[in-house]
């Protein structure tokens, strides 16, 4: 690849980056009302992303060998607690995260 196609590729993500970003903007400006259905969606979708998120984490967990799943669970409790308790997206997913992390590297070898 050349560095031409390459600053393109980068321009080309650029725009449609920012369109993404701009084009609620554009379609609700605030002088007409939102959509029940963008309403609707705007509520159950991060529950359900979530939900989906935590289903695909422990689809691989082999729940009759060792360490069955212990460090999963501790995880999606600490999470849950975290968030429960501070209310902030970024500190319980990444504490769940770094948690994770180091009990499978350096616990559940």
């Amino acid at each position: 690849m050349t560095a031409q196609h390459a600053i393109v590729m980068i321009l080309v993500a650029a725009v449609c980056t920012f369109a993404t970003r701009v084009a609620p903007f554009l379609l609700f400006n605030g002088k007409k009302p939102i959509p029940p259905i963008v309403r609707y969606l705007g509520e159950a979708l991060p529950p359900a992303v979530i939900a989906l998120l935590v289903v695909y984490c422990l689809k691989n967990v082999n729940w009759l060998a060792a360490p069955h799943g212990a460090p999963e669970l501790l995880c999606i409790a600490v999470t849950a607690l975290l968030h429960i308790w501070k209310r902030n997206n970024l500190l319980s997913i990444g504490a769940g995260t770094a948690l994770y992390m180091y009990l499978v590297q350096n616990i559940f070898i």
